[in-house]
């Protein structure tokens, strides 16, 4: 009997699981609560988005349904001639640019840089990239880009491509 009492006292005890279960339970409670706050916009202002503020004010500049603060500059039709090798020789281009009424006269004199821009990214872009027809997003947002530069930050909204053939 003596050695059992000693074996019991030389015996690590076991250590209790009832702190690490009571972490876990309290990791997915407050993670579910944070959960919960950030989802229903708790956190943002009682449940509104920018979204909804926005609408609720009336002012959907994005639109453009009042027609009052968009005008549009017509790009001149580009066309780029592409490598031999390619199953197309020509690239037609053709778009508008959307800029607020009050950009439109200094928008449409800085035209011929904003040819010259697109005229030479049109010609670097690989052949392979304007025959995928997934790409046009992607090539439409780098002009974009280029043409923000060109004119300056602010004048220019959109461009939007009213033609874009390969032939």
């Amino acid at each position: 009997m003596a050695e059992t009492e000693a074996q019991a006292q030389d015996a690590p005890k076991k250590r209790s699981k009832l702190p690490l279960l009571l972490g876990l339970v309290l990791m997915l409670v407050l993670g579910g609560a944070g959960f919960y706050v950030t989802y229903s916009g708790m956190l943002t202002g009682g449940g509104k988005t920018a979204d909804d503020a926005h609408a609720a004010e009336g002012k959907d500049k994005e639109d453009g349904a009042a027609g009052e603060d968009v005008a549009f500059v017509p790009l001149a039709p580009l066309v780029i001639s592409l490598d031999p090798a390619a199953r197309s020789s020509h690239l037609r281009f053709a778009g508008q640019l959307e800029v607020a009424p009050a950009q439109q006269a200094e928008v449409t004199r800085l035209m011929p840089r904003v040819l010259d821009v697109l005229n030479g990214y049109l010609r670097a872009v690989r052949v392979s990239d304007l025959e995928d027809p997934s790409a046009l997003v992607r090539l439409r947002a780098q002009m974009l880009r280029r043409i923000q530069v060109v004119t300056g930050e602010g004048r220019v909204r959109d461009l939007l491509v009213t033609e874009f053939v390969l032939n």
